[in-house]
């Protein structure tokens, strides 16, 4: 169902985990939505169709421009990581919870969402106000495909570290029930989060994490990644593989292809170059029976 590879937003965004100045200079090159649109544009004609994502609202202006052509972007596919928390923050400052979440709901839903969340603010109902907060997220993404859709590490890994485990149920629950999608969960610390989706009945799940050479920003440890990725059902994908550019391309993605069960790579990158160097490199460790 996922492709091998996948293709990142985090270089639009200033988010570089080893350059400030990098990250600095990339923002600025990418506050313009035609120097978005070419990188993503140079994927795509790379054969990288699936665009894994924050729901950023620079995100929805790509939405928009994906509808507008769908012959142009006939088997393009949106993997929405959420919530961006930056977003719900700067709108509640600006326009109060309501006027939040107004912004955020497609019109059409907006009443049945205010029920229930309004029904949760009365009786503190987590589901209620999850299913909202998603219905939320997800309203940009209207008439476009959305397969998997994620929680972003920044609330799984927090909802882990405060042991809310049927979090995690509601949120697969409501995302096949509601959008026909496969739940998938982004965390930094990928053996407790298997644990944890076990426990909740969660079968054989989707789940991204950062897996690299050199061990970069993988909390528990190699032998607890490598334990998980040998003897656990799930379906991994593989961020962070290049170590934020301290490993090379080819030693990075040779590494990752000789690990058992991850099904797929998600990378950011600026430039054709880079993406065609990264996806002949995939294609290469593929065809010799590594991935």
């Amino acid at each position: 169902m996922m492709d091998k590879l996948l293709f990142g937003d985090n270089q639009f965004f200033g988010v570089n985990h080893m350059s400030e100045e990098k990250a600095r200079a990339q923002a600025m090159r990418f506050q313009d939505i035609d120097a978005v649109m070419a990188v993503l544009d140079a994927a795509y004609d790379e054969g990288i169709h699936t665009f894994m994502c924050t729901t950023h609202d620079r995100i929805a202006e790509v939405c928009d421009r994906v509808r507008a052509q769908p012959d142009r972007y006939s088997e393009f596919t949106f993997f929405p990581c959420m919530p961006y928390a930056h977003k719900y923050a700067n709108a509640v400052t600006e326009s109060g919870m309501l006027g939040a979440v107004r912004r955020f709901l497609p019109e059409e839903g907006f009443i049945n969402a205010a029920i229930r969340g309004g029904r949760s603010m009365a009786t503190k109902d987590i589901e209620g106000m999850a299913t909202l907060l998603i219905d939320a997220e997800m309203a940009m993404f209207r008439g476009l495909r959305t397969p998997v859709i994620w929680m972003q590490n920044i609330v799984v890994d927090l909802l882990l570290g405060l042991g809310v485990d049927e979090a995690f149920r509601i949120f697969a629950d409501h995302v096949r029930d509601r959008y026909d999608a496969e739940p998938g969960f982004i965390t930094m610390n990928l053996p407790a989060l298997l644990d944890v989706l076990e426990r909740q009945g969660i079968d054989n799940p989707i789940v991204c994490a950062n897996i690299n050479k050199i061990g970069f920003r993988m909390s528990g440890g190699m032998d607890a990644y490598k334990d998980a990725l040998q003897n656990r059902r799930c379906r991994v994908v593989a961020m962070s593989v290049f170590a934020s550019g301290a490993i090379p391309p080819r030693e990075a993605l040779e590494w990752i292809y000789e690990q058992p069960n991850i099904h797929s790579v998600v990378f950011g990158a600026s430039s054709r170059a880079n993406i065609r160097n990264t996806r002949e490199l995939v294609d290469e460790f593929t065809r010799a029976g590594q991935g």
